[in-house]
């Protein structure tokens, strides 16, 4: 399937890519980029060789922007309709990524701002080199946080730090995002590439079933009782257990041997 806006390539080791393809307007969010991505999650929650997924922006100076501010501007009073059709589209790609089996990395490279650091914090996984910037910039334009970020900022990094992301608009170089625990891993721009990749195709190697059972687990535990996850928990590892991959990896396990999961 072919997009306007980003390109969608899975390799044969597994690994999908989604890229950000608008880098003359710093990849920033327009009404087409949100259908593409919304398409882009839906086609790769149903494909089998897709076993893990890696988000970029091209270019390399901005992972994303955020909206497409100058788009807001031109719908006049229609601006609001434009930013509910946006949201639902980025929305229904945010949530299908985070409940989908395959781990998401977000490859950040070079800024993620607005809307663009909300699909960073969407993802799995947050590797960016050490040149990149984060920022949540929304109030700065007058406009309150979307794509999910007002649900995972506080959670990552506590409420008062969220409180000063969201409302000082503070930039946060990736050496401080990781140690705010807003990123995992902060590599060389040069490096960026390879760390990715090798990331990347080590989980696509592995056990996508238990992946997707794991992510709901952890996102769910946010805001379930007690007594819920624990059963949450009981028949996650049981449907494990029963699984190909899980009757691989106990067998691989007892035996001292590498395994060879196939995704299910």
């Amino acid at each position: 399937m072919s997009y306007e806006t980003i390109t969608l390539t899975v390799g044969d080791n597994g690994v999908a890519r989604i890229v950000l393809n608008r880098p003359d307007a710093a990849n920033a969010l327009d009404l087409q980029m949100t259908l593409d991505l919304m398409d882009a999650a839906i086609e790769l929650d149903h494909d089998p060789n897709a076993r893990c997924i890696v988000m970029e922006g091209a270019g390399g100076r901005f992972f994303c922007a955020g909206g497409d501010l100058s788009a807001f501007e031109k719908a006049g009073e229609r601006s609001p309709h434009l930013v509910k059709a946006m949201t639902t589209n980025l929305h229904a790609a945010m949530s299908r990524l985070a409940r989908g089996d395959a781990p998401v990395i977000a490859k950040v490279a070079g800024t993620a701002a607005g809307g663009g650091l909300s699909v960073a914090l969407g993802c799995d996984l947050i590797v960016a080199s050490d040149e990149a910037k984060f920022t949540m910039a929304y109030t700065r334009a007058g406009l309150s946080p979307d794509g999910s970020s007002s649900f995972y900022l506080p959670r990552l990094v506590g409420l008062r730090r969220a409180y000063d992301l969201a409302l000082t608009n503070r930039v946060l170089s990736a050496e401080e995002a990781e140690d705010w625990g807003l990123i995992n891993r902060v590599v060389p721009a040069a490096d960026l590439d390879g760390f990715v990749d090798g990331m990347a195709a080590e989980l696509a190697a592995g056990p996508t079933a238990a992946f997707g059972r794991t992510k709901r687990l952890l996102l769910e535990g946010s805001y379930s009782s007690f007594e819920t996850q624990m059963e949450r928990e009981s028949r996650a590892i049981a449907d494990s257990v029963a699984s190909e991959d899980g009757k691989e990896g106990l067998n691989a396990f007892l035996n001292k041997r590498k395994p060879d999961f196939k995704g299910y």
